[in-house]
């Protein structure tokens, strides 16, 4: 078997609340990386507090990529992230430097290392019809719907999952054909690197939940409401019909935090409803990640140097250096 002389290439995965930025950055700087945000809400602006994005000063100490990519009344798809990354990985391993993939969005990580199949472009005028169709009937009549027209994929998709429900059913409407057959189509080639995937998840599920419910009060007093006052004073956000079926508004914190300033909740349900929603993210990402058979598996707060020690055995010697 020959030696695999592809570029090494660090992916940087867990739920969150885990630690993945601050493990990202210090490889980075260890190694000579750079980072390219794995993270469907970090690609959105104004959307800081809410979605842990790295701050000024940490991305001055490591260049970090894909992130304030878009208006947060603006659509970006896996396909669209996929595209951009792999432009940013060429530059990265054309430096000489070393990429490192940090996030907790599957479906980005899945677009980027092995492709989507072909499918039609997103419609603007069709979302907005499948949207109002929703807020009249409700996205789990929806979710029945697809079940008649692909029942493969409603099986997978959860009935409150309206952002999958509305792709699932704009691709068929769009093109004659269920979401799953285009998944079935071949792909384009995989990503040409050699990626050692970390995946960062304390081993006892209630060190998770305090570490999120520590994060979500960090955030309340980092001034999260002030934010999201900020988000609903834009113009582009004031005009849309619904502005919570946008994909920015989808992430957890955002909706329940703007469900509080309609009055839909007090203080102490959105404070509940905001740490529920982050930890159901978190089983829905445990969940994905338990698919990656080649991760790595580690307690970030007991294995830092087992996890460490990793990345050196997968590098070569020539990037073990500081920087």
């Amino acid at each position: 078997m020959g030696i695999d002389t592809r570029p090494p290439a660090i992916a940087v995965m867990g739920p969150t609340a885990s630690g993945k930025t601050a493990l990202a950055i210090a490889l980075a700087q260890r190694h000579g990386g750079e980072i390219v945000s794995v993270d469907s809400a970090l690609v959105y602006r104004g959307l800081d507090i809410g979605a842990a994005k790295p701050d000024m000063a940490e991305r001055a100490g490591v260049p970090h990529h894909l992130i304030d990519v878009r208006d947060p009344w603006q659509a970006y798809s896996a396909a669209e992230f996929a595209v951009d990354a792999r432009t940013v990985i060429d530059g990265i391993v054309a430096r000489g430097r070393l990429p490192v993939l940090a996030g907790g969005t599957g479906l980005y990580f899945h677009a980027l290392l092995h492709g989507l199949s072909p499918m039609p472009a997103a419609d603007p005028a069709l979302r907005q019809a499948i949207a109002a169709e929703a807020a009249e009937r409700g996205w789990p009549a929806l979710h029945a719907q697809l079940a008649r027209v692909d029942p493969e994929a409603a099986t997978r998709i959860s009935p409150g999952d309206a952002q999958r429900i509305q792709r699932a059913l704009e691709v068929q409407r769009l093109s004659g054909r269920p979401i799953t057959a285009w998944q079935r189509d071949r792909p384009p080639p995989r990503l040409p690197l050699r990626v050692l995937k970390l995946v960062l998840a304390p081993a006892a599920r209630a060190e998770l939940h305090a570490r999120i419910a520590q994060r979500f009060e960090m955030m309340l007093a980092a001034g999260l409401l002030d934010e999201v006052r900020r988000l609903r004073a834009l113009p582009a956000l004031r005009a849309h019909p619904r502005p919570l079926d946008l994909p920015a508004l989808r992430a957890v914190g955002y909706r329940q935090a703007w469900e509080h300033l309609d009055e839909a909740c007090d203080a102490s349900q959105f404070r509940a409803r905001g740490i529920a929603a982050t930890r159901q993210l978190a089983k829905r990402q445990l969940t994905w990640l338990r698919g990656q058979l080649d991760g790595r598996w580690f307690d970030p707060g007991r294995q830092g140097a087992d996890m460490h020690e990793a990345v050196r055995r997968f590098l070569p010697a020539a990037a073990h250096r500081l920087v």
